[in-house]
């Protein structure tokens, strides 16, 4: 599992050109962090990758226009917690909504 740290500027579009870059090959993306960081915005992706596509990767988000830098660093996801439902609705009410 590799984690990249992407600092870019919040302009329209960005972050999803960013994320495009992921999805475009298929990968799965189990963690996605975004947010405003000193003068500009970061987004934290958890990825698991090769070499090849690392520099496939490094190459295509430095290519939009937007992204002022991209790091690298390992880290793992973690798992989700929170309960699903929320804690305060009940399985009725959570089929209710849905069928709504």
């Amino acid at each position: 599992m590799q984690t990249f740290q992407i600092r870019y500027r919040n302009t329209q579009g960005t972050l999803m050109r960013i994320l495009n870059g992921a999805s475009r090959r298929g990968l799965d993306i189990p963690s996605v962090v975004a947010g405003p960081v000193e003068y500009g915005h970061q987004v934290t992706l958890a990825l698991e990758v090769n070499q090849k596509q690392v520099g496939q990767l490094f190459r295509e988000w430095y290519a939009i226009a937007d992204v002022i830098y991209v790091g690298l660093g390992t880290a793992h996801a973690e798992p989700w917690t929170a309960a699903h439902p929320p804690a305060g609705v009940t399985q009725e009410e959570s089929r209710a909504a849905a069928r709504a």
